[in-house]
């Protein structure tokens, strides 16, 4: 009997908890698919490139069913996965893009190679966006085989590339959202200090 109550006290105890938490419904900030008046990097690695070239044509492709145009875009190449962290770096300093896109491949081999380069080059890209605040998709495939490349190149898995370019485009949008209402709020502090002062001065 003990045993029934307290069941059936936890249960309405879940339910007022259910019921108080879907009272809340705070409305999502997010970014639209719309790549209007937005300027893209995209940054390509050659080597591996039969598959990077796939992923680069998904990625533009992706751009262009969202409204971009040649000029809102700029391609550079890059030997290898390694340099596209430097490269999408200094292509986010000249203050041009709201997004840049990083294309690469890298297949393991024989050696410990493989995650070196696999490690350093997300950790780069994520220091590249963190410290520049320029949003970065990371289409840089890391793979076992070439099997597994191709499949995600186009096959199997979908098109890597054509992800990063939607990604870049929402984020592109979304950081645009939300450097308006950082920018928002001192101004909002700044017009309370006015109100403020000038009751001061009327007294």
């Amino acid at each position: 009997m003990e045993r029934v109550m307290a069941k059936s006290s936890a249960e309405n105890s879940m339910r007022k908890e259910e019921k108080a938490a879907g009272n809340l419904h705070p409305e999502p900030i997010t970014g639209e698919l719309s790549a209007a008046g937005l300027h893209f990097g995209v940054v390509a690695s050659r080597f591996n490139q039969f598959i990077t070239d796939r992923l680069l044509a998904a990625a533009l492709d992706a751009l262009e069913r969202s409204g971009a145009t040649e000029k809102q875009i700029e391609l550079i190449r890059v030997p290898g996965s390694l340099e596209i962290p430097i490269a999408a770096k200094k292509l986010a300093q000249r203050g041009r893009c709201d997004a840049i896109i990083c294309i690469g491949c890298v297949i393991r081999g024989a050696t410990a190679h493989f995650d070196y380069v696999c490690n350093e080059v997300a950790r780069g890209v994520q220091l590249a966006q963190i410290d520049t605040g320029v949003p970065m998709a990371f289409c840089v495939l890391t793979c076992d085989t070439l099997e597994q490349a191709i499949d995600r190149a186009g096959l199997k898995s979908g098109n890597k590339g054509f992800d990063a370019g939607l990604t870049a485009i929402e984020m592109a949008n979304l950081s645009r959202k939300l450097a308006a209402k950082s920018i928002a709020k001192p101004a909002a502090k700044s017009r309370s200090r006015l109100r403020k002062s000038s009751l001061r001065n009327r007294r």
